[in-house]
């Protein structure tokens, strides 16, 4: 029936087209059984009419014909030869402008002789910029002698592209350096890259099993580090164009990477003076083993999960549909060496009593006095388990008060080994096998195959007692998800509590400021209870540490003991200190496999950048550097480290401020993840991406089939139309207004795009804007008022003044999302709402040439001094509409990034224009608000009645204004008596003493005013009898303050002139 009526409606417009009777369609369609038969042509199968198939066909063919005839009336032409508007939709197609194609030689500054284009196109806007600014070297310091400004950008990994916390440290990093250099001091934004050794050799090492199905070990140590280093070299090159498109102003001509050269002679030298002074020791201890990358890690990289009981879990190296218990924990017993008594013990890993060498109980527990200093036998090894007394590891109110010793595979059992002089007994392989000491039944399990088996075999010889629930924590690798297993190993370790105790001590003192505050309570309490650093890594990719074992020929030695270690920064230093130790025998020197973790060639950061641990010009120009901005994620991998070692090896804290900024998280506020297809590129944000190319990048990592279809979902929920194109100034303005000190970030891509549109508002505003300054205008040669302002030229000015202060303010104080709003609020409801609005009578012809100019003025400062404000956050559109505004005379500034920034200005400083004009606004809009209420939509007329002379005058002057500002506006008059105001006028009290009036006869139902009237009267009547009550109250005057009594005075002369108007609008009414 639809498809028929527009059909029906097109044959009244197109002669030649007829559409079919209605009653035929209509009985088709409705009562097909009564259809008339019709003859089927030659040689065409025809449905029975009437039957189902018979009706669909009708009805398509209905549909097609409704289409065509649609088609036909856009080339349809009406009798008489006009063409029928009406019908033509209007603005079907937005002509498309050619795809922007970026003209300008890399290097060379962009012409801007050109006409602005149409709209507001990123892509366009945002091309050739950066490489100019590169080439002209505004990214390097200036050489005032102002105090430097320096931020050691924290070293992307190589491990892939930078995802979008990058870009909110880009953001925010960028923001502060441009503020400063506009400032005037010298900025230092330092670039560099950090090799990430555990991360980039399982990315490396998964691509390569994925891509050539090989390991590592079938390429041998050098062949492997060359693809890695090709990895880096590739994905480095990604990461600078990455931070290029982000607008970053780093000095790239200082870019460093932790294992150049001159990094890695700090990272030598560092651990040889450490070693020296004692701080680096090497020890058999207990370090966290991830079996899935072969390594140990640092207590920072081992995740807690936990479970609230029996959990069954995949565990990576297994195959994916085995699953093991975890969350409970099981009891079995042990036997007593000659004799029938049993004692029971439990545990949450029952495979780890295979390392079992004691059994402890309380030195007071009557039950276990006449077991003190016997044996329990194991009953799969030839091994006696001595039975000792612990205070300190037993509770006797615990389970049984017995418990079983396993110092080579627990941290808590490891105390009592050492305590007691026990047997520690390794029984697993770095692979998650198990060794001979686990015995020939279990040898050569994996670890949680065994964990079954021995529960089984402890079954079958009836010692196995139960299994029950119990909620607990187990440790996973944050790097591959493996589960955690302590194992002993000789490792290096750093002696963390001196230098936790020197960087408290000078945190405490104030040179160093943490933000936000509640990370400064993290920092106490972490520094407080920190432990020794495991700094030994079972990596090829990565600082191999510069420690070599002395074997000395005939001589028994152990390689677990550091006495036979010397550490060298040269290998001549290292043979010279070996040829002591060896006192005249001869040796062979065998340098250590394992590299050093990467936090510690990170943990030098601030200061090895600028060339330590050589005294360079650069060292000693920007070290200390001033602030280290990062997430509150690394306050303790990191932000700790460097400034324990930057004490201890420079004598300074090395950096005087830390910035934690939030997590960013998805829209549903989940942690982004590759598996879920949250992570988002901020290049994909920048230039838009279509849903199948976003699809199409998944495959470019390590994902397996199964998280790569789960990752499609999300995105299909996520991005259901792909990632809208939004330019790099909104994506990083936008970064930045999320800012606001929280510890996480909801990312909706939707705001992002939201600022484009900002963006588009400011590009269009001074397109117009630039309209009225012609060819013939000159700027003055400085910002300062000429004394020619009007009343909305100082309100503007005074406005960009208080921005300026408040930006500064904000900045100052680290709240980004206060700075963006203030900036925000400034272009959009006071330069672009109101001044641009406001002057469009004061620039044209019937306006005086002062007042021309004096506009022209001040619009010029606006934009010129907005848009310096807007740069730090949006660089490259305010670089495009900067050098397209006219240089003040003698200003040869080549660039707004190096342009001066706007400060707090008395001169500008306009507080009584302000008010009056704030007066005026208030009155302007609540006009709107008026007309709006009785739907005046054209030939608006306001009536303003004013008691005073000073606000008459105002008024009046102001009436060219109210009219611009207020669409639809005829005129506004000022009357001085309510005799002047025209009857039928809707009516709203602003002061005591101005009346809104609008003209609203013939245009309202008058029966419905007189009952509005009613209403509002009641309201403003009940609310002026309380105020009345209020000051009627027996020594009102001397028990209330005055400026109480000045307020309720003011309200009551409001509401008293509220009530008299309404009388008034009513009587008025009714006599209509």
């Amino acid at each position: 029936m639809i498809a028929c009526r527009r059909a029906f409606e097109l044959s009244f417009l197109l002669p030649s087209y007829r559409c079919r009777s209605l009653s035929s369609t209509f009985a088709t369609m409705s009562t097909p059984q009564s259809a008339p038969a019709t003859p089927n042509a030659p040689g065409v199968d025809t449905p029975t009419p009437g039957s189902k198939s018979s009706v669909k066909k009708e009805a398509k063919r209905l549909e097609k014909e409704a289409k065509l005839a649609a088609k036909a009336l856009k080339t349809a032409v009406i009798p008489g030869g006009e063409k029928k508007e009406k019908v033509k939709p209007a603005k079907e197609k937005k002509e498309e402008e050619a795809p922007f194609v970026n003209t300008t030689p890399k290097g060379e500054k962009k012409d801007m002789s050109q006409p602005m284009s149409s709209g507001y196109n990123p892509i366009a806007i945002e091309s050739a910029w950066y490489d100019w600014w590169d080439a002209q070297g505004f990214f390097q310091p200036n050489n005032s002698d102002k105090e430097p400004f320096v931020i050691p950008c924290p070293p992307p990994n190589v491990t892939g592209s930078l995802h979008i916390g990058h870009g909110l440290t880009t953001a925010i990093q960028d923001s502060l350096i441009r503020w400063q250099r506009m400032l005037g001091r010298p900025t230092l934004f330092l670039p560099g890259f950090d090799h990430a050794g555990i991360s980039t050799q399982s990315v490396v090492e998964k691509r390569l099993y994925k891509t050539n199905k090989q390991t590592r070990h079938d390429l041998g140590r050098e062949k492997f580090l060359d693809v890695v280093m090709e990895w880096k070299n590739d994905y480095q090159g990604r990461i600078t164009n990455q931070l290029k498109r982000l607008g970053g102003s780093y000095d790239w001509s200082r870019t460093v990477f932790t294992m150049d050269p001159n990094r890695s002679r700090a990272v030598t030298e560092t651990f040889c003076r450490l070693h020296e002074d004692g701080v680096i020791y090497r020890a058999n201890r207990l370090v966290n083993w991830c079996v899935r990358l072969n390594t140990t890690l640092s207590n920072l990289e081992v995740d807690q999960k936990q479970l609230a009981g029996r959990t069954l879990l995949s565990v990576p190296g297994y195959d994916a549909k085995e699953k093991f218990e975890f969350g409970v924990i099981t009891s079995f017993s042990y036997p007593i060496e000659n004799s029938d008594e049993k004692i029971i013990v439990a545990t949450t890993r029952p495979e780890t009593m295979l390392g079992d060498t004691a059994i402890a109980v309380h030195p007071d527990d009557p039950r276990y006095k006449h077991l003190h200093g016997k044996f329990a036998i194991h009953p799969f090894i030839d091994r006696r388990i001595p039975i000792v007394t612990d205070a300190i590891a037993v509770d006797m109110e615990f389970g049984t008060g017995a418990v079983k010793i396993t110092p080579a595979h627990d941290p808590n059992d490891y105390d009592v080994g050492v305590r007691h002089k026990l047997e520690f007994i390794n029984i697993l392989n770095d692979d998650g096998t198990y060794n001979e000491n686990a015995g020939e039944q279990f040898k050569g399990m994996k670890r949680f195959h065994a964990r079954v088996a021995v529960v089984k075999a402890l079954q079958d010889q009836g010692l196995y007692v139960e299994t029950k629930d119990n909620p607990m924590q187990i440790p996973l690798c944050s790097k591959s998800g493996d589960v955690i297993e302590p194992v002993l190993k000789p490792q290096w370790w750093v002696n963390c509590k001196p230098l936790a105790e020197a960087a408290m001590e000078r945190t405490r003192a104030g040179e160093l400021v943490i933000n936000p505050k509640q990370s400064e309570g993290d920092w106490y309490r972490w520094l407080e209870g920190i432990q020794d650093w495991c700094i030994s890594r079972q990596l090829w990719w990565g600082h191999r540490c510069p420690a070599y074992f002395v074997r000395i020929e005939g001589q028994p030695q152990e390689a677990n003991d550091g006495k036979y270690w010397v550490v060298g920064r040269t290998l001549e230093q290292a043979t010279e200190r070996a040829e002591k130790l060896a006192n005249g025998a001869k040796f062979t020197l065998e340098q250590d496999e394992d590299v050093l973790d990467t936090w510690f060639s990170s943990g030098l950061w601030p200061f090895s950048t600028v060339g330590w641990p050589e005294k360079t010009p650069d060292f000693d120009r920007f070290f200390p550097a001033s602030v280290l901005e990062t997430g509150w994620d690394i306050l303790f991998f990191w932000v700790a480290r460097m400034v324990m070692l930057g004490i201890h090896l420079t004598g300074k804290v090395p950096f005087r401020e830390v910035y934690c900024h939030a997590m960013i998280r998805d829209a549903h506020g989940r942690k982004m993840s590759k598996s879920l297809g949250n992570v988002i590129d901020p290049i994909d944000v920048i230039q838009g991406l279509e849903l199948e190319n976003l699809h199409q990048k998944l495959y470019e990592g390590n994902l397996d089939e199964k998280e790569i279809q789960k990752a499609i979902a999300g995105q299909k929920k996520d991005f259901p139309k792909g990632i809208p194109q939004c330019g790099t100034d909104a994506l990083r303005f936008a970064l930045c207004a999320y800012s606001g000190g929280g510890r996480d970030i909801n990312l909706e891509i939707l705001r992002v795009e939201g600022y484009r549109k900002f963006c588009n508002k400011i590009f269009n505003a001074t397109k117009f804007a630039m309209l009225k300054l012609d060819e013939s205008f000159v700027p003055e040669p400085t910002a300062k008022p000429t004394g020619n302002e009007s009343l909305v030229e100082k309100w503007i000015l005074h406005k960009l003044n208080v921005a300026s202060r408040e930006l500064n303010r904000a900045l100052e104080d680290r709240n980004f999302m206060n700075a963006t709003t203030v900036v925000y609020g400034f272009w959009l409801y006071e330069l672009c709402d109101v001044y641009i609005e406001a002057m469009k009578p004061m620039t044209d012809e019937s306006a005086s040439a002062e007042t021309r100019l004096s506009a022209q003025q001040t619009l010029y400062t606006c934009l010129d001094h907005g848009l310096r404000l807007l740069h730090p956050f949006m660089p490259f559109v305010t670089e495009e509409l900067w050098q397209r505004l006219r240089r003040r005379p003698n200003d040869s500034t080549p660039s707004i990034m190096v342009s001066a920034f706007p400060v707090h200005d008395e001169a500008l400083v306009f507080t009584e224009a302000e008010k009056q004009f704030d007066l005026v606004f208030g009155a302007l809009k609540a006009g709107r608000s008026l007309a709006s209420s009785y739907n005046l939509q054209s030939e608006i007329q306001f009536f303003y009645h004013v008691q005073s002379d000073k606000d008459a005058a105002l008024f009046q002057s102001q009436a060219a204004t109210i009219v611009s500002l207020t669409k639809g506006c005829k005129n506004a008059t000022v009357v001085r008596s309510a005799e002047e105001v025209p009857p039928g006028c809707g009516s709203q009290v602003l002061t005591a003493d101005i009346t809104l009036h609008v003209l609203v006869k013939g245009l309202v139902d008058l029966d419905a005013e007189i009952a509005k009237c009613d209403k509002k009267l009641h309201l403003s009547r009940m609310n002026l009898d309380k105020v009345v009550k209020v000051e009627s109250q027996a020594d009102y005057e001397n028990s209330v303050p005055a400026n109480v009594r000045l307020a309720n005075e003011e309200k009551r002369k409001v509401l008293e002139a509220e009530v008299a108007t309404l009388e008034a609008s009513k009587l008025m009414f009714s006599k209509l």
